[in-house]
């Protein structure tokens, strides 16, 4: 069957189950953590730039069902499917209609893009990357201005999603070096200077705000980190999967840097590259890999022999009804079965946070409700009409709620916290007048709502909130600081400084 065809056809059924994906599944601690930043919308946020948060603003606006706020992670694989079948053409000229939807039919079935329907800050990073990409190998072409002024466009787009749009912009100065000549260097300055108000944009918010990206990112994060024997295993794991084993070999075995489309196999290596270097350390996420995925797939359209070409896309679509087969009787199976898990509790959190909250709605009128951790916490939101707040320390992830609650306001007042694990009295009286400890049975699991009444902001503040201080918000002494607000509010007489 013709590429083209198969498309047409594959594209409503992985559609079809993309939409039902995202319905079935409830939405987890992290989307709604960023949907939380939706409702809060800011210049930035705690762990990355702002974009995911904008993006989910304007969602908010119609509604906040989680298939529509998916929308853009349902829609994605089939999006820049069609924006890589458009431009094969103009990267590489003659190639055939056959090759361009064979390549846009490798995008729409690469293995996680049959089922990633999670929006994370990775969504739109994914989307502007991968156009920002596109734009520049299509600039290269005959050092186009007006192609060099949309790849900078879109990589402010990518700046403004995650900090890892380095790795692109590092990829397009290698590609620049390679190709040796003048109007590469002047669109590689073009596309740079379009990102500069971003930088400028997030340099000034981070300066009155604690610079909270600049050490989550670069500081809290990779504390303890070093040489791992494992993580560079795990890491090619990864790749293997993402890519899929043999379009990751075909990849490599047809490598070619001289040829004018040398370029498109370049963009993909460098950030690869960069990723297997930072793995010796670190442990490299899925879905850090996801926006440079469709150009090893661009490649591959372009200069596989047909026939190796079709048994790749055989194999994708074979790949893809496995994917399909097991996740539709992993999402069909009775919640029960993950009883003997340790994920059990959080499965039933998340399933059935709606139903916890209902439970909680006895307290609404005379407690503020919080959790003890932020997934938790950010689920619970999603489904309630009163927004939970973190208690606790907490760890270095997901740090928004220190700039969203203000403490004082509850000093002497009630809060519920509720709980998966059964807390022993000290870990709270300290904090309350009183505490009292009520049981939510719910699916087989025990949830633990603290009623603490009367809250102790001093004690609070003297041991939590200086640990978090001490932790989280210690900044060198050379960072120049327009305000942090966590230190102004809670250690108004001392400085955020190490």
């Amino acid at each position: 069957m013709k590429a083209r065809r198969l498309f047409l056809v594959l594209f409503p059924l992985t559609l079809g189950f993309r939409l039902w994906l995202g319905w079935a599944m409830p939405i987890t601690g992290d989307e709604a953590y960023f949907v939380d930043w939706g409702r809060h919308p800011d210049w930035g946020f705690y762990d990355h730039p702002p974009m995911v948060g904008w993006w989910l603003a304007a969602q908010l606006l119609a509604g906040d069902a989680q298939v529509w706020l998916r929308l853009s992670a349902i829609l994605q694989p089939a999006l820049l499917a069609l924006a890589c079948a458009w431009m094969l053409p103009r990267l590489a000229p003659g190639v055939t209609a056959e090759r361009a939807w064979w390549a846009a039919l490798l995008v729409l079935l690469a293995p996680v893009n049959v089922w990633n329907v999670f929006v994370t800050t990775d969504t739109p990073l994914i989307y502007f990357s991968l156009l920002a990409a596109l734009a520049w190998l299509r600039a290269t072409q005959d050092d186009h201005r007006g192609w060099y002024v949309v790849a900078g466009i879109m990589l402010v787009g990518a700046v403004l999603s995650k900090y890892f749009a380095a790795l692109l912009g590092f990829a397009l100065l290698v590609h620049a070096l390679t190709l040796r000549r003048k109007g590469a260097f002047a669109g590689l300055a073009i596309a740079y200077a379009c990102t500069l108000p971003a930088l400028a944009l997030m340099a000034w918010w981070n300066a009155g705000h604690c610079w909270v990206n600049v050490m989550f990112n670069f500081v809290n994060r990779n504390e303890g980190a070093g040489l791992n024997a494992m993580t560079p295993l795990l890491y090619a794991a990864t790749l293997l999967y993402v890519v899929s084993p043999p379009a990751l070999w075909l990849w490599w075995k047809s490598r070619d840097l001289r040829g004018e489309d040398g370029g498109l196999w370049l963009l993909a290596a460098v950030p690869f590259a960069l990723f297997a270097l930072l793995s010796l350390a670190k442990t490299v996420g899925l879905h850090w890999l996801l926006g440079f995925v469709p150009l090893v797939l661009l490649w591959l359209a372009l200069r596989l022999p047909q026939a190796t070409l079709n048994k790749l896309g055989n194999f994708f679509i074979g790949f893809a009804a496995l994917h399909v087969a097991i996740i539709a009787a992993v999402a069909l199976a009775p919640m029960e079965s993950w009883k003997r898990t340790q994920l059990y509790d959080g499965i039933v959190l998340t399933f059935e946070a709606e139903r916890l909250v209902e439970r909680l709605q006895p307290f609404a009128a005379d407690y503020a409700f919080a959790s003890d951790g932020y997934s938790n916490a950010a689920t619970l939101s999603y489904r309630s009409p009163q927004r939970f707040m973190v208690f606790g320390e907490g760890g270095y992830h997901a740090r928004q709620d220190d700039f969203v609650t203000d403490w004082r306001e509850h000093d002497g007042r009630n809060i519920l916290i509720l709980t998966k694990r059964r807390p022993a009295s000290a870990d709270f009286s300290k904090y309350f007048h009183e505490v009292e400890f009520k049981a939510i049975e719910l699916r087989g699991v025990t949830f633990t709502a603290v009623l603490g009444r009367g809250f102790n902001y001093a004690a609070y503040r003297e041991d939590v909130l200086a640990r978090v201080k001490s932790r989280y918000y210690a900044l060198p002494a050379w960072l120049p600081q327009r305000g942090c607000q966590f230190c102004d509010r809670h250690f108004p007489d001392t400085a955020c400084t190490r």
